[in-house]
């Protein structure tokens, strides 16, 4: 084992950053924290991985020179939800075959609403040649439509949507650093405003500014005292149906199976999931793909597994409470899986936390969401 997760750190979300505020700020803080946080020096760091929609026209080898790296290995991804996950596979194969020896993982964006508007109205050909034309809302239009298709074809209800927000808000209450903490309740979340139906406001993710890192060096690097986190497996899928399909199943259907069989562990195995969370609907998704909703039975992984708060899943609050800072978005979970994994999550610490799945998921099409990841993360001792 030559590869593990020895740090990690947030710039601290915002939906209101301060005056000066950028793209490059919010990840030059999320990279000096995650540094202190491995207890590593700038001068140590020979690996970069990027993930940014806004850091243009700077790419990934002038936010190194910005931030006085000198490096044998370098990365910029762009593929949005899962890029996350896709870097850390990236970083782990950079150091396992000898290119880099500390390696930063890092995304984030500060887009502001303009920024957003740009982001979704350009974001691919398919979207700026074919659906920005119609005013069709963006991502929430086309989300909105899968949802449909989700519920009629499990047989799901708007509040089974209700106990995955309302569940990930109660678990951002341990969780300083998410946007927003306050209870939700089920009426609160079935009276919220429409949004595009059958979306309402606590059905779409927030767009906030922020910064995600992991920092990956050998476990004899791991600060004392800190069990560092190693990925047991780690499978991706990018373009499985060519918008061909529904959309109701994603990439990690066709790669759960080779995944669990490379971790050499069961979905029953792992102690809390951190599910790419932009809408209810492909978190209900990705847990039955990933295999870790019983019988497959999404509405009653929703009202028992969910409500009732039995199977931990985004105990961040993910992206629905803690907020979705562009790029950063595909990373949050992950950080968020090895905070859990290395028992440092505080009020919202799992007990005993050893295993943990997490995934990403996006780059829209013209429907839906191409590509997607995922891997099982274990604390190692």
């Amino acid at each position: 084992m030559t590869a593990t997760i020895i740090g990690c750190a947030e710039a601290p979300y915002t939906r209101h950053p301060r005056a000066g505020a950028t793209t490059h700020t919010f990840l030059r803080d999320a990279f000096a924290r995650a540094l202190r946080d491995a207890r590593v020096a700038p001068s140590d760091v020979d690996g970069l991985a990027v993930s940014s929609f806004s850091l243009a026209p700077d790419h990934a080898i002038d936010l190194a020179w910005r931030l006085g790296l000198s490096l044998n290995w370098l990365s910029q991804d762009t593929n949005g939800g899962a890029s996350g996950v896709n870097m850390l596979g990236q970083a782990v194969s950079a150091i396992e075959g000898g290119d880099a020896s500390v390696v930063v993982v890092l995304a984030g964006d500060a887009l502001g609403p303009e920024g957003v508007a740009r982001l979704q109205a350009g974001y691919n050909r398919a979207t700026r040649d074919h659906l920005a034309p119609l005013a069709h809302g963006g991502p929430n239009s086309l989300f909105a439509m899968l949802t449909q298709r989700q519920m009629h074809a499990r047989g799901l209800e708007r509040s089974d949507y209700g106990h995955v927000a309302i569940a990930q808000r109660a678990w951002a209450a341990g969780n300083p650093g998410a946007v927003y903490r306050a209870p939700l309740s089920m009426e609160e979340y079935l009276s919220a405003p429409l949004v595009a139906d059958p979306l309402r406001l606590y059905d779409c993710v927030p767009p906030v500014a922020g910064a995600d890192a992991l920092v990956l060096a050998h476990p004899d690097r791991s600060p004392r005292g800190r069990a560092p986190v190693r990925v047991r497996a780690l499978r991706r899928s990018f373009n499985h149906d060519n918008q061909a399909g529904d959309g109701l199943e994603t990439g990690l259907a066709h790669l759960s199976a080779d995944l669990w069989a490379r971790a050499g562990a069961r979905p029953e195995d792992v102690d809390l999931a951190c599910i790419y969370d932009d809408y209810p609907a492909m978190v209900l998704a990705q847990a039955a793909d990933l295999g870790l909703v019983p019988g497959g039975d999404l509405p009653a992984f929703a009202r028992r597994e969910l409500g009732e708060r039995r199977f931990p899943v985004n105990t961040s609050g993910g992206m629905l409470s803690a907020g979705q800072a562009g790029a950063a978005g595909g990373l949050h979970g992950v950080v968020e899986g090895v905070r859990q994994l290395q028992h440092r999550a505080g009020e919202r610490q799992v007990k005993g936390a050893r295993l943990a799945a997490v995934s990403g998921y996006g780059m829209v099409l013209y429907r839906y969401g191409a590509a997607a990841a995922a891997a099982i993360l274990e604390r190692a001792e």
